[in-house]
Order: structure tokens, then sequence, then C-alpha cells
């Protein structure tokens, strides 16, 4: 009986002291911490959660959300990295570039020269030309014989004839 009455008495103590422990400022913010779990619940029943939770197992389960989440902090980090003076200067850039590819498509020497490009007659002639260029730099040029036979020999020569004829049509070209 002795062991009844010590856990009446602690009974006892225990009560008073939880009403001790809860002041009208606790009842209030347990009251409040009530009212908006409540309102969390009711929010989360009407806005149909429970029909995104399989979708959302499944992001967990293949490592999607967490790829997700970070793709998020990269997107964050670079929000915060563009500053209103790194935007102004990037918007300063793409305006200058826009200006210059404009003065690009409205030059008629440009225009030309791209029409150029896609001869592909005149292209192969402009490789020629630059790989004899190349070997001539690097061999340097055979020594003639010299005298009126030297000559004779190197203006019959068909190579030398039709360089002479690329050399003059160029200059005639060059004097219109």
């Amino acid at each position: 009986m002795a062991q009844l009455g010590d856990m009446k008495t602690e009974g006892q103590r225990l009560a008073e002291s939880a009403t001790d422990a809860l002041s009208d400022d606790i009842v209030t913010r347990l009251a409040e911490l009530a009212v908006d779990s409540l309102a969390l619940l009711e929010q989360i029943n009407q806005s149909q959660f429970d029909k995104a939770l399989p979708t959302i197992k499944r992001l967990v389960e293949t490592g999607d959300l967490d790829r997700l989440v970070n793709l998020m902090r990269v997107l964050g980090s670079a929000a915060d990295a563009l500053s209103d003076d790194i935007v102004a200067r990037l918007a300063d850039t793409f305006g200058q570039l826009m200006c210059i590819a404009d003065r690009l498509a409205q030059n008629d020497s440009l225009q030309q020269l791209l029409g150029l490009l896609e001869n592909q007659a005149l292209m192969d002639a402009v490789i020629k030309l630059a790989e004899a260029a190349a070997e001539v730099a690097e061999k340097g040029c055979e020594e003639g014989s010299g005298g009126v036979l030297g000559l004779y020999k190197t203006m019959t020569n068909s190579e030398v004839q039709t360089a002479l004829a690329v050399v003059g049509r160029v200059t005639e070209v060059y004097q219109r």
C-alpha cells in the first residue's frame, strides 16, 4: 500500500509540475502551432499532394531529385553572380557584336570574297600558288645558265609562260 501512496504522490507532483509549466504564453503558442498544423494539412489535402508522392518517391530512388537540387544550386549561384555591372557589360558586348555582324553583312567586298571562296577552281589555284611559293621559299630558285640560250630556254617553258600570263592578267585587272 505504501507503494500506491508513493505513486499517488508522484502523480500529484507530476500534475502540479505540468500545470506550473503550462503558462498562458505556452498554451497560446501550442494552440497557434496546432492551428497552423491543421491549416497546412488542409492545404496539402486541397493541393492533392498525395498524388505527387509516387513521382517524388521515384525521383528520390533514381537520384534525380539530388541532381535537380544540385542544378537549382548552380542556377542560383549563376543568378547571384550576375550582378548589374556584369549584365550591363554583357549587354554592351552583345550590342557591339551585333554592330560588327551588321557591318560585315553589309560589306560588299566581304560578300565578294565569300563568293570567291565558294569557287572551287579558284581555291585550288590559290592552294597550288601557296604551295609553290612555300616550295620556292624552302628550296630557293634554280641556278640558270644565263645568256641568250638560258633566256630562250626559260621563255619557252610552258610553266613560265602560264605564270607570266597570270601575272599579266592580275596586273591588267588591278589597273582598271
